[in-house]
């Protein structure tokens, strides 16, 4: 209660001056063009550790789908040796198939009916058991497989995508091999191909938009919160600088009145919005946000990200994003490609919270730690073996 004109005054004095710092701090967000706000990469080995981690199990999935893909999933172990480099593989096939045992078996048969017997190489056993394991894991998954793929084209300026851009990152959100064919076609309410699928210009379009879809990561979880502890909480991103990584001082205030600016979620028309605005900004980073919260791993390589940037309205520079905003992602150079990863997603170089679909990984890793097993036991065996003639040739000889 203002009960005396002084304190009146005051009031007045205190909101003006409020009132005058904010419009200060937003002329401020304004002023500074987004792009000339620079932020040097520093190297997080914890993220980085996280992406070494599974190279071994990336390079295995690669070459067994190279197998899985041909006709009758079989093919000439020769063939398979000329495609090493796209591959990425540095050790003969042969090699490979020792390091990693119980993946592809080897059998002889001719190419051409009057051509000479070459060794073909087709799925082990074991192998077809997983995949049995990974139809019904993504079986069981698939009401979050449709979720995916309706938001990421909700997120799409025109609710539609390339099928051949959707195919070429299907691996990057969990989406099986078939799902144009098995998994699309069963969702008409939601799905509808324009085009033929092998057509270079054929398209996946949405057809009617659930609202149950169109929350955000960070919309549910402000929800989740509000709902815990009987506060309204305002959605916004978690920033977390690493250890030892400061910011200048004009970015830290350009960052913290950035982060006072309205959430925009990343599933409404921002078609009015200026593309260089700090607010655009906003946007584009709950984008990025939404897209690494929605793929398997947390993140994903920075040229399959670049393929939507029409779709998405992302600038010629929008990987500077991740670097900018160095509190919410990481931009990875391990391997020699560009990875933006989700920070909040991660301790240290574990996820926190794993993908459902994650589960087919860990079936596929226990196929391989299972063959390790049996080659380092094997290894031992030989080991022994020649320790104990080495011990019976001594024995000769002292006799």
């Amino acid at each position: 209660m203002l009960s005396t004109p002084y304190a009146l005054f005051s009031y007045l004095r205190s909101f003006k001056s409020a009132q005058s710092s904010f419009v200060r701090r937003k002329f401020f967000l304004q002023i500074r063009a987004v792009s000339s706000l620079k932020v040097i990469w520093r190297k997080d080995s914890r993220l980085d550790e996280a992406i070494e981690n599974d190279k071994r199990y990336k390079l295995c999935a690669r070459v067994v789908r190279e197998v899985l893909n041909e006709p009758g999933q079989v093919i000439p172990l020769r063939y398979l040796e000329k495609r090493r480099q796209r591959l990425r593989l540095n050790v003969s096939i042969k090699t490979f198939m020792s390091f990693n045992p119980g993946l592809l078996n080897t059998y002889c048969d001719r190419i051409k009916p009057k051509s000479e017997p070459v060794l073909f190489l087709r799925p082990s056993d074991r192998l077809r058991g997983f995949l049995e394991e990974e139809k019904r894991i993504t079986m069981e998954n698939e009401a979050l497989l449709v979720s995916k793929l309706c938001k990421l084209l909700m997120i799409s300026k025109d609710k539609l995508l390339s099928v051949d851009k959707l195919v070429h990152v299907k691996r990057e959100f969990g989406f099986p091999n078939d799902f144009l064919v098995n998994l699309v076609p069963k969702y008409p309410e939601y799905f509808q191909i324009i085009g033929s699928p092998g057509d270079e210009k054929s398209f996946l379009q949405l057809v009617s938009r659930n609202p149950n879809f169109a929350k955000s990561v960070i919309e549910r979880r402000a929800e989740d919160e509000s709902i815990s502890t009987g506060i309204q909480i305002r959605p916004n991103f978690n920033y977390n600088l690493p250890p030892g990584f400061f910011l200048r001082k004009e970015m830290r205030e350009w960052v913290r009145d950035w982060l006072e600016l309205d959430y925009i979620s990343p599933y409404e028309d921002v078609s009015h919005l200026a593309q260089a605005s700090p607010e655009m900004e906003k946007r584009t980073v709950g984008i990025f946000h939404e897209l690494l919260s929605l793929s398997l791993f947390k993140r994903i390589p920075v040229p399959i990200l670049g393929k939507f940037s029409d779709e998405y309205r992302f600038s010629n520079a929008f990987s500077s994003v991740f670097t900018r905003h160095s509190g919410i992602f990481y931009l990875s150079l391990k391997g020699g490609i560009e990875t933006a990863m989700l920070r909040e997603a991660y301790k240290g170089s574990q996820l926190i919270d794993c993908d459902p679909l994650l589960e087919i990984k860990d079936k596929f890793v226990e196929l391989l730690e299972e063959g390790w097993r049996e080659r380092a036991e094997q290894r031992r065996q030989q080991a022994k073996q020649v320790r104990n003639d080495m011990e019976f040739m001594a024995a000769r000889a002292d006799a």
